[in-house]
C-alpha cells in the first residue's frame, strides 16, 4: 500500500530552494539606490569653518543642505523600495 507524501511546509520549501532571494536586476537597483542615498549624505555634509568661533549662517543653512540633500535621500529610499518589491524578469538568470 503506497502512502502519499506529506506536503512540504513553507520552511522546507525555502530550505530546498537554491535560488537567490534577489535577482541581478534587483541588486543593481539596490546599488543605484544606495549610491543615491550616499550622494544625498555627501551633499548634506560640510559647512565647517576653519575658525571654530565663526558661524557662517549662509553656509550651514544653504539650500543644498536644507532642501536638495533630503530630497535626494528620499529619492534613494524610493529606489530601494522599488528594488525590493520589483519582480524579476523570466529571462533573469539569477532569479
Amino acid at each position: 500500500m503506497a502512502t502519499s507524501p506529506r506536503p512540504r511546509t513553507a520552511r522546507e520549501e525555502l530550505r530546498l530552494s537554491d535560488k537567490p532571494l534577489f535577482g541581478r536586476d534587483n541588486l543593481l537597483w539596490m546599488g543605484i539606490g544606495a549610491a543615491v542615498i550616499i550622494a544625498g549624505f555627501v551633499l548634506m555634509s560640510g559647512g565647517g569653518s576653519t575658525d571654530p568661533n565663526v558661524f557662517n549662517k549662509d553656509e550651514v543653512y544653504s539650500k543644498t543642505r536644507i532642501t536638495v540633500a533630503p530630497i535626494v535621500i528620499l529619492i534613494g529610499l524610493v529606489i530601494e523600495i522599488y528594488a525590493i518589491f520589483r519582480r524579476p524578469r523570466k529571462s533573469d538568470p539569477a532569479a
